[in-house]
């Protein structure tokens, strides 16, 4: 039943998707005078449909993806006035942005909504890009990165939030990462060289920020339990050590080896402490204390103005990570294993919806962003490689030849279905044991 689930909300995703994408196609068509002969959601023989004026609306054999034919569209098709080979190239630029553009439209407006209802905002413990805990034997480990740092430049960038160092991170996969942190009022100059994630194929540090940890969940029966921790308790320190990581609270607990743990929290604004006993877990190899951890994340609503600057903050980002793991594979910092295809999607849209409204309007944005982005790489056969030619016809006031134009998008087409059988055979690596 959950493939079955899966199924269903990756056809509502990417049918919402296409959708927007092919009505932006129509739209600026229809506005420049544009014969429309048929929109297509999906690809192959027609199933059904119906016929409003001019244009054949159809839902074809394979749902994934679309098109909108026009005529005149091809360089063998017969000459048309109102053909899209007939129109300015400026008015063709626009038809063919006009996609891509609506995939974005459609990002931010859904970003912006969810904002206008609930915006979650983990509260740091500082503004800064303060390290909260390394990984033993990491990369960052080895660079010598310690709890409590701030990096104050990493690369190019200087006084990184921890976003941008997120974003330095997964796209700098085996490659060294300079590094300027602050410690004891003092800078220090570091390396550090993030390892390759087998399975994900982006580049992982071993450093995680620095943030306030509550407890979500209580365990029945176990000690914490009955030491009266709560839901919502802020954890200040264990043992006299400050905790501002998950990893960290884990580490502390596995320290003591079993003996009773002093927690200290804030309760109501109170603090308080705790004696807890743990309790070794065989099926997870760890003491346990009988609690879950999350970050604490205070929700707000934005009005409409601010949610939509805070929605085109994130989507920008988005987009900068987007092309940082391009760039990052083209430049072989990161193994092409991040791409993800159709069939992980499919799980990622029923685990979005099996958790809520708002996680699979947040997942829908993220599809609708990548969707743009790479609709807009200058690839042959995608809007992008018409729009490259479309430029180089512009800069050199003259049409390319036919030949060369039917060579370069059977390339693009071969390149494409190459990339669908790779992104076919990742997922489902990711998916089989070994």
């Amino acid at each position: 039943m959950t493939i079955f689930e899966n199924i269903w909300w990756l056809l509502v995703l990417i049918g919402v998707m296409i959708l927007i994408h092919e009505l932006g196609h129509y739209w600026a068509a229809r506005y420049f005078d544009v014969r429309v002969d048929a929109f297509s959601f999906g690809f192959g023989p027609r199933l059904f449909g119906w016929r409003k004026g001019e244009t054949d609306f159809r839902v074809s054999l394979v749902p994934f993806g679309g098109y909108v034919r026009m005529a005149g569209e091809q360089p063998t098709d017969e000459e048309d006035p109102r053909g899209f080979l007939s129109k300015p190239r400026w008015q063709r630029l626009i038809i063919a942005g006009a996609g891509p553009a609506m995939n974005i439209f459609l990002a931010v407006t859904l970003m912006a909504g969810l904002f206008m209802v609930k915006f979650p905002k983990p509260v740091s413990t500082d503004p800064r890009a303060v390290v909260g805990y390394v990984t033993p034997d990491s990369a960052a480990a080895k660079a010598g990165v310690r709890e409590g740092d701030v990096i104050v430049q990493i690369e190019d960038k200087a006084d990184p939030t921890w976003e941008d160092v997120l974003l330095k991170e997964v796209a700098s996969a085996d490659h060294p990462l300079p590094v300027t942190v602050e410690r004891d009022n003092k800078k220090l100059f570091l390396e550090v060289t993030p390892k390759q994630d087998p399975r994900n194929g982006i580049g992982v540090a071993g450093w995680q920020e620095q943030i306030e940890i509550i407890i979500g969940g209580v365990v029945q029966g176990m000690d914490a339990e009955r030491q009266g921790l709560k839901p919502g308790d802020l954890l200040v320190s264990i043992n006299g050590k400050p905790v501002h990581t998950v990893p960290k609270v884990h580490e502390v607990i596995k320290e003591a080896n079993g003996k009773p743990v002093e927690i200290v929290f804030q309760r109501d604004g109170e603090r308080r402490t705790a004696l807890v006993s743990p309790r070794f877990s065989d099926s997870d190899n760890r003491w346990m204390i009988g609690v879950q951890l999350a970050p604490r994340i205070v929700y707000t609503k934005l009005g409409v103005g601010e949610a939509f600057m805070e929605s085109c903050r994130q989507n920008a980002r988005g987009a900068t990570l987007i092309l940082q793991l391009l760039r990052g594979i083209i430049l072989q910092r990161m193994s092409p294993k991040s791409l993800e295809g159709p069939i992980r999607i499919a799980q990622l849209s029923g685990d979005a919806a099996r958790e809520g409204p708002s996680a699979f309007v947040t997942l829908m944005a993220t599809v609708s962003l990548n969707l743009a982005v790479f609709n807009l790489l200058p690839i042959p056969i995608l809007d992008g490689g018409v729009i490259l030619l479309l430029l180089i016809e512009m800069l050199i006031r003259r049409d390319l030849s036919l030949s060369l134009k039917e060579t370069v998008f059977k390339l693009g087409f071969v390149f494409l279905m190459m990339v669908v059988v790779f992104v076919l055979y990742n997922d489902i690596t990711k998916i089989l044991p070994g």
